[in-house]
């Protein structure tokens, strides 16, 4: 079992930056690959970004590729979201996770346990 704990969520203006952090309870954190998605009011739950378990391989959603940066630190078991350039449309709840080893990366069904989220808001 592995709990998570995402931070880091507010209110922004349309060009500005957040940075999310995402927590983790397990002390083999360093083996679990790691991923965010978001959910908007009334919209299914989409894919961010991902990063392996080392951190040596990311990957980003067209739709924030270049704006984002996923980023994590194993000796504080702690997972990063880096957000600039935000856009009213970046507007949901954010939540981190642990990847399944095998699977669709940008597949919500390869992801195991689950934060409960951070509210990120972005106004015009």
């Amino acid at each position: 079992q592995v709990q998570l704990v995402e931070s880091g969520g507010g209110l922004v203006q349309a060009g500005g930056s957040l940075s999310l952090s995402c927590a983790a309870s397990a002390r083999t954190f360093s083996s679990y690959p790691m991923g965010w998605f978001r959910q908007a009011p009334g919209k299914e739950r989409e894919f961010v970004s991902t990063i392996s378990s080392s951190g040596g391989n990311t990957y980003y959603a067209d739709s924030v590729r270049g704006r984002f940066t996923i980023s994590r630190d194993n000796a504080k078991n702690t997972v990063y979201l880096q957000m600039n350039s935000l856009k009213p449309e970046d507007t949901a709840t954010y939540y981190c996770a642990t990847r399944r080893r095998y699977g669709d990366i940008s597949n919500i069904d390869s992801y195991e346990y689950w934060g409960q989220g951070t509210q990120v808001t972005v106004s015009s």
